[in-house]
């Protein structure tokens, strides 16, 4: 294996593993920033002796070992943890250290990510610094990826994330899963943030793949965790429900080579039957807490109503769009209204979402989202406007980080051309 090919499977080895990593660190250190630095300093590590080593057997307990071996280091250096200090190294001993990472997903309330989750979450932080630093630590998303999922300046959320890191080391906050009473004033930015990663997952920002399968099965891991450790809350319910539904189209969303397929042109017997039943089973729970739907839980509706349809033709529009008002009340915000006029589009149609999406041309928060000229382009193309559509796709195509997303915006651009007459 070349050193391109090397490094490319640091990169993935990373992408699925630094969230463990970093966890299992500050559960030593009890600072979140310091384990993010050892994290990073094995990172470097594999990036040096890797390609002249080569890959190990378990890359992931390479990392952990690395890793904790410098925590070790580090807690000889602060003289003060003799305590923690001979623990460590009666569990480390001399011998090769190889963490049992299936053992550590099976743990309920212990699991280390989730106690990291929460502490990210604490009430301390501003609701968007929680979110950010999570998906910093445990989604191992770059800055400018976090930046983009907020629709946010990459400066900006550089700065929260560093604030809320020192803001949290100050405090002394405890590396624990916290009190029923406390849990629950934290769990609206849990939700969020296992949200966020499984979207992140679903439709990368950047990048050369479209997916990124591993961060779809830690969110959605993270949430059946929280089913368990929360099960009164409908929400928790709702959010299992949605990130089922949504992963049962895994295997239908790319090509052969990779490239994205629409939700109306896939094949939906490639859907995952046994994962839309638990996200069904998990509506119905939610349901039958009682009480108003919340967001996660109207979102779970609407992608129940996609699932339910045996093919595009059969799908409730009209329900769909019914659903995005609700839910356009209960969280107000243009990427909602956003997927509201597509829901319109289809069941009052193109002309009326058009007109809907028209509306949102002047928001702020949508200025550099390129869903908005990639809705715009195909509600044009489908009213027979391909010259303007032509030039929205292109405007999406330019504005995305996503280089499959990228291609299939200027296919579609493409497509949009005038034929040349014989």
């Amino acid at each position: 294996m070349g050193e391109p090919e090397v490094h490319r499977t640091v990169e993935a080895v990373w992408q699925m593993e630094s969230g463990r990593v970093i966890a299992g660190l500050t559960a030593m250190l009890r600072d979140i920033g310091q384990a993010e630095e050892l994290a990073q300093d094995a990172l470097v590590a594999a990036l040096e002796q890797w390609p002249r080593d080569g890959v190990p057997a378990n890359p992931g307990a390479w990392l952990m070992t690395v890793a904790k071996r410098r925590a070790v280091d580090a807690l000889r250096r602060r003289q003060t943890q003799d305590r923690k200090l001979a623990e460590l190294g009666r569990d480390l001993g001399d011998e090769e250290f190889s963490p049992d990472f299936d053992a550590a997903l099976d743990e309920p309330i212990e699991d280390d990510l989730l106690r990291l989750i929460f502490v990210a979450c604490h009430p301390i932080l501003a609701p968007h610094a929680r979110a950010a630093l999570t998906l910093r630590l445990l989604g191992g998303l770059t800055t400018g990826e976090i930046a983009r999922a907020f629709l946010a300046s990459e400066p900006a959320i550089a700065q929260r994330i560093t604030r809320a890191k020192q803001t949290l080391a100050a405090a002394h906050v405890p590396f624990e899963v916290p009190a029923p009473a406390e849990r629950a004033e934290r769990l609206a930015s849990v939700l969020e943030v296992i949200y966020l990663i499984f979207n992140e997952g679903y439709s990368a920002t950047a990048g050369d793949d479209w997916m990124r399968p591993a961060l779809c099965a830690e969110a959605l891991r993270l949430a059946r965790v929280l089913q368990g450790l929360m099960p009164e809350e409908a929400e928790v319910h709702g959010l299992a429900a949605l990130l089922e539904i949504q992963a049962s189209r895994t295997a239908a969303r790319t090509g052969p080579h990779g490239e994205p397929i629409l939700l109306n042109d896939q094949d939906r017997s490639r859907w995952d039957q046994l994962l839309i039943r638990r996200g069904l089973a998990a509506l119905d729970r939610a349901r039958a807490l009682g009480g108003d739907p919340g967001p996660y839980a109207l979102q779970a509706e609407i992608a129940a109503c996609h699932a339910r349809a045996r093919t595009p033709e059969e799908t409730d529009w009209a329900r769909i769009a019914a659903r995005y008002a609700e839910l356009a009340r209960v969280v107000p915000s243009p990427v909602v209204e956003l997927n509201r006029a597509v829901a319109v589009s289809f069941a009052d149609g193109p002309a009326a979402g058009l007109e809907l999406a028209r509306a949102l041309a002047d928001e702020p928060a949508l200025a550099q989202y390129h869903l908005l000229p990639s809705v715009l382009g195909d509600l044009l193309a489908k009213l027979g406007h391909h010259d303007e559509a032509r030039a929205e796709f292109e405007r999406a195509a330019s504005l995305t980080g996503n280089a499959r997303e990228r291609t299939l915006l200027l296919d579609r651009a493409a497509a949009c051309a005038p034929l040349k007459k014989s």
